[in-house]
């Protein structure tokens, strides 16, 4: 797992922001602005880091005419859980042969290895090479080599760090190339930030982190910043993915990015899936949509009606979310989603019932 000290916004530190006064708010968004004045003297003077590569393994790509997934990981944290990554490798290889996968990241680790993924993925059979990209500007994403790379491999994990980053590539080939990677076959994920940005509606945290009880007391807060059209996975529409799910108690800000969503029509069909993993959780999807959890539990939070309020400066009030607890080895349908399983929660005014991360399930759905 990349360390935090790689994290240049606040959402994925070690523990949940304290809530946030007007004054406070007013006195960050003064600071931030004499650090942006302040960066771009600084700029000025030094050039900017240049996209770095680093290979692994084989110097030459893996040669095969067809692929049989896709296959995706979403991962609580932003390290590779071996468990679900070996399931997406030997998904995509069809159990024969060898692969090569690409990790994009927008910084470098703060100490120890300059390449944790692909440590970890080296260490899996099936797997030929496997490339680390750091790109630290948004038009980085136009680098022709790292393009490359990612075309002619058939797996890119996304690592920790900063979504927003990843969001600023959606305007740039490397959007298009990671695409081509799961439309011939192969696959995608990530963890923490990599997480995010694999859903169909990105929480890019551009402007900050923000907490549940922030989020519930205000939907259109503005520190909730969404992007869409990053990409759409086969059977993964209509969700939006969150990270350190009970660690950092993120239920909340999912119930609200759900209602948001819906009240924005950010999503097609009226329903927002919200999809919870926490730290070293990971849900491996298969090409036919079924998730199985490995390691500590998901929540998947679905919003089916309008909320009876969301309104830029008010709490948030909407009956009924239905989720559903996964507890490892367990699965979720997301091509054919289920009906039935969940329990019900609400939120009144920006309070939430009680004990959110358990339930008993409806009887007769």
């Amino acid at each position: 797992m990349r360390p935090h000290s790689r994290h240049t916004r606040p959402d994925f530190t070690s523990a949940p922001t304290p809530r946030r006064s007007p004054a406070h708010r007013i006195a960050a968004c003064a600071a931030a602005a004499l650090t942006l004045v302040a960066g771009g003297f600084v700029q000025a003077g030094r050039a900017e880091a240049a996209a770095s590569r680093i290979r692994l393994g084989s110097s030459a790509d893996a040669g095969r005419a067809a692929w049989s997934g896709p296959a995706f990981t979403m991962n609580g944290s932003g390290g590779i859980v071996p468990a679900s990554m070996a399931k997406a490798v030997d998904a995509i290889r069809g159990g024969t042969g060898s692969l090569d996968v690409v990790v994009l990241a927008a910084s470098t680790p703060g100490s120890g290895s300059r390449t944790p993924e692909c440590d970890a993925v080296m260490r899996l059979s099936g797997v030929n090479s496997c490339t680390t990209w750091t790109l630290t500007k948004a038009s980085d994403g136009n680098n022709a080599q790292a393009n490359a790379d990612i075309r002619n491999a058939e797996f890119v994990y996304f690592a920790g760090g900063d979504q927003c980053k990843y969001a600023a590539w959606k305007s740039t080939s490397l959007r298009s190339s990671v695409q081509s990677v799961v439309a011939k076959g192969g696959g995608a994920g990530g963890g923490s930030a990599g997480l995010h940005i694999n859903s169909s509606v990105v929480y890019d945290a551009c402007q900050g982190s923000i907490t549940s009880d922030e989020a519930l007391a205000d939907p259109y807060d503005p520190y909730a910043t969404f992007t869409t059209g990053m990409f759409d996975w086969p059977n993964y529409a209509d969700t939006i993915n969150d990270s350190h799910f009970v660690t950092r108690d993120r239920m909340g800000r999912t119930m609200a990015f759900v209602a948001r969503a819906l009240q924005d029509g950010l999503t097609t069909g009226g329903k927002v899936w919200g999809v919870g993993v926490e730290e070293g959780g990971s849900l491996f999807i298969d090409k036919n949509g079924l998730a199985t959890l490995s390691g500590p539990d998901a929540y998947v939070v679905l919003g089916d009606h309008q909320p009876e309020k969301a309104v830029s400066g008010q709490p948030l009030t909407y009956s009924n979310f239905k989720i559903w607890r996964l507890t490892s080895g367990r699965t979720f349908d997301f091509k054919n989603r289920p009906t039935c399983g969940y329990y019900l929660k609400s939120v009144t005014n920006g309070v939430t019932d009680s004990n959110l991360y358990d339930g008993t399930p409806v009887t007769g759905c």
